[in-house]
């Protein structure tokens, strides 16, 4: 008797419907093959699938067994197909019958007493469930509420073997899982963090501010202790909240790669990323085969912090540099390549020499010219082109660290970035860009229109700064962002300045 039935199968981060065909006939020797192209934990899940039939009050068909996962040309991975085969092998060996079995797709692995555990990859099978049509998705219990995210879908959570077969058969019904979209963002959309921690470096906050109302790349740049990494963690704590659409792009690609937390089915706060130097080239952009994505895309929508810029390797470094331009990164392998969302805001910090202690003047330096110059030429002048906000971060004195006084807070900068942001939002109403930092040379000539003044000023800095064609825009980009800033309609002289200002590495600093 022949069953079929519907799955999915995840290749990056989105999910491809496949379907599960089991043919049981007569045969004197008892076999059981797999074709379809199915990976080493595809194969083994063969063996799992027999006791968990057994251990779950059913028989085991002692007769060929023919299991074809279609279509044969897509590598199938990972445990998520046992559950669908072990319905296949029950419902080609009559063990049950269901109307069902073309209305709701199957995912899930099974223990060996026939119990379901969690899959990676979910939301996307949820999603991808949702665009072919079907009635709803049969899932494990744990990853019930994160595919409950994706409304207009019946989400069946299922603990056991048994329960599948009595929700298809109609012997059991099970209630579909609620969506909770609302009560999860209210529940996880808080940060711990808070910029009234930072004593002192007002400053710096103001460039931190600047560079989230824009959407703008930041480097820091100063001795140990000065508190780069302190505020740079404190950055998504200004950032405006998530928007469903954005958290359920981010909660896709944590869920693909099982990072999401233990009771949090949904990423509600913007993610901080913060990489060894150690790290790979696949580590940082993604890589292996199939791909997978990394930091960058495990950033997007949020902030990949770069602590100690020049230890990492200059070629690791170099790959960035497509992304941080197309805010997308693509992978290609000989058969496939694969697009991954890389959509984040880059800060990252250096300190001016090997030992640190080159703009501190209360230490005394111990590096001579050379090896500070060997130290910055670590990081290549095209990456740094393409960081919008230079700052220099001095060491926090005594007296404002004793001060009782509260510095400005994240709830302050955070109501100044969305305003600004709304501002942005109106301007490039129906276009691809949402942010200044993101706007092209044609929309700089529609949106940076500069007086007199403005434009003498920034030609005189870039013939003396030597600054580049993407520098300049940079300028312009900063520009205009500090203006939204002040609910000015035009780039004025003090915008354009302070943006100027914020190129710290294009002088000669040392």
């Amino acid at each position: 008797m022949l069953a079929k039935l519907h799955t999915l199968s995840l290749l990056g981060i989105e999910a491809i419907p496949v379907e599960v065909e089991v043919d049981v006939s007569y045969s004197p020797l008892p076999k059981t093959m797999l074709v379809g192209l199915p990976e080493q934990a595809v194969k083994e899940s063969v063996h799992r699938v027999e006791r968990a039939i057994v251990n779950s009050g059913f028989d085991r068909p002692h007769e060929r067994i023919v299991i074809n996962l279609a279509p044969a040309e897509l590598p199938k991975q990972a445990a998520s197909f046992d559950l669908p085969i072990s319905m296949g092998i029950l419902a080609a060996s009559d063990q049950f019958r269901s109307e069902r079995l073309q209305d709701y797709a199957v995912v899930g692995e099974l223990a060996l007493e026939g119990h379901t555990r969690p899959i990676r990859g979910a939301l996307s099978m949820a999603m991808a469930a949702r665009e072919a049509g079907y009635r709803g998705l049969l899932v494990p219990a744990e990853n019930a509420a994160e595919a409950a995210v994706v409304e207009e879908i019946e989400v069946i959570p299922v603990a056991t073997l048994s329960e599948a077969v009595g929700f298809l058969a109609g012997t059991i019904e099970i209630d579909p899982q609620p969506s909770r979209l609302a009560q999860l963002f209210e529940e996880f959309s808080h940060y711990d963090l808070d910029y009234a921690d930072v004593k002192g470096q007002e400053v710096a906050k103001r460039a931190l501010m600047i560079a989230a109302a824009g959407a703008h790349n930041l480097l820091m740049l100063g001795p140990p202790g000065s508190g780069k990494t302190m505020l740079a963690k404190r950055l998504p704590s200004i950032l405006p909240t998530l928007t469903a659409e954005e958290s359920i792009e981010t909660t896709r690609i944590y869920s693909s790669l099982g990072r999401l937390k233990p009771g949090q089915p949904l990423m509600a706060v913007r993610p901080f990323r913060s990489p060894h130097h150690t790290i790979s080239n696949a580590g940082l952009v993604g890589g292996g085969s199939p791909p997978a994505p990394g930091e960058i895309s495990l950033a997007h929508n949020g902030v990949l912090f770069l602590d100690e810029l020049p230890e990492f390797d200059r070629r690791t470094l170099e790959v960035m540099r497509q992304p941080l331009e197309d805010r997308t990164v693509t992978i290609s392998r000989a058969l496939r390549s694969t697009t991954f969302p890389a959509n984040f805001m880059l800060v990252a910090a250096l300190n001016p020499c090997p030992c640190g202690f080159r703009t501190d003047p209360r230490r005394n330096c111990s590096c001579s010219q050379p090896q500070i110059e060997r130290y910055m030429q670590r990081i290549s002048g095209p990456l740094l082109d393409r960081i919008d906000i230079h700052i220099e971060v001095p060491a926090v004195p005594f007296q404002e660290l004793a001060s009782a006084q509260p510095g400005t807070t994240s709830a302050e900068m955070r109501e100044a970035v969305q305003r600004a942001r709304r501002r942005q939002a109106h301007r490039f109403s129906g276009g691809k860009q949402c942010y200044n930092a993101q706007m092209s040379s044609r929309d700089l000539r529609i949106h940076c229109k500069l007086d007199s003044v403005c434009t003498n000023l920034l030609r005189d800095s870039c013939q003396e700064l030597g600054l580049s064609a993407r520098a300049h825009d940079k300028i312009l980009r900063v520009a205009r962002t500090i203006a939204d800033l002040e609910d000015a309609d035009a780039i004025a002289p003090v915008h354009l300045q302070e943006a100027i200002n914020y190129r710290m590495l294009d002088r000669d600093f040392f």
